[in-house]
């Protein structure tokens, strides 16, 4: 009788970088994540958000990279959810003298795109890491809005220049297509950052793009933490890594 009183509320969790609410999560969901996280040990927790405007498909996407399944499914999000992964990086050990393999615990931040959940999705920005900034290859006006989302990030990331990395969905659809690929290799140019079309249906590019912006926040950690500067533009090249799926374990039973 308890549970299912608790299981009825939700927590309203706090920001450990930032003040104020970062996510709401139903209580035994939250259980079932704090088991989830102390069966594996990780050398790095990284937060990872997917940002964009309603329907452009960041739902399916992240489950394709996390399970790597095709949901159909799948209904609008509200408010904020999250997946997560456990992946290997082989980076720079911590005396600088050789490579050395990392254990990640990545946290991918799915959030809402209707306006009305906005303030709840930029809260979690400087919370985040790392961005992947979505539009839908099939939606002219999804890929305009992107320089707003863009503004926000600026103004509401950890810092002016945040690794972002620019995400056309939808790539299967070719007869749709309403956003010409030059286009959007011009714009990722502008703002200095790798550019990437994929399909949640096929999963072209989809794990590419995340590898590519895990690269971009480890090795901007990697400079933090031997000192050198860290304001550098994420569209600097940057030498590749190798990335691993680590086995995952399943919930604990508590």
């Amino acid at each position: 009788m308890f549970q299912r009183f608790m299981t009825a509320f939700y927590f309203l969790i706090k920001s450990r970088i930032t003040s104020g609410w970062a996510f709401v999560l139903p209580v035994d969901r939250l259980v079932q994540h704090n088991c989830r996280m102390a069966e594996w040990d990780y050398d790095y927790l990284i937060k990872l958000l997917a940002l964009g405007d309603s329907g452009v498909g960041k739902t399916t996407f992240l489950y394709r990279y996390t399970d790597n399944k095709f949901n159909r499914k799948f209904t609008t999000t509200v408010g904020i959810d999250f997946r997560e992964k456990r992946v290997v990086y082989t980076g720079t050990s911590a005396d600088g003298s050789g490579e050395r393999n990392f254990r990640v615990h990545l946290q991918l931040w799915d959030t809402a795109g209707q306006e009305r959940f906005r303030s709840l999705t930029t809260a979690f920005f400087r919370d985040a890491m790392g961005f992947l900034l979505m539009f839908d290859l099939t939606n002219q006006q999804s890929f305009l809005n992107v320089r707003n989302w863009m503004s926000q990030l600026q103004a509401n990331a950890y810092c002016d220049n945040p690794d972002v990395v620019l995400v056309g969905t939808k790539a299967d659809l070719k007869d749709m297509r309403d956003v010409h690929v030059k286009q959007a290799r011009d714009l990722a140019d502008r703002y200095g950052i790798p550019y990437f079309e994929t399909s949640a249906v096929t999963g072209v590019d989809v794990d590419a793009s995340v590898t590519t912006l895990l690269n971009l926040v480890m090795k901007r950690m990697e400079r933090s933490a031997y000192g050198a500067q860290v304001s550098e533009p994420n569209g600097s090249p940057t030498a590749s890594h190798e990335l691993e799926e680590a086995p995952v374990r399943r919930w604990c039973s508590c």
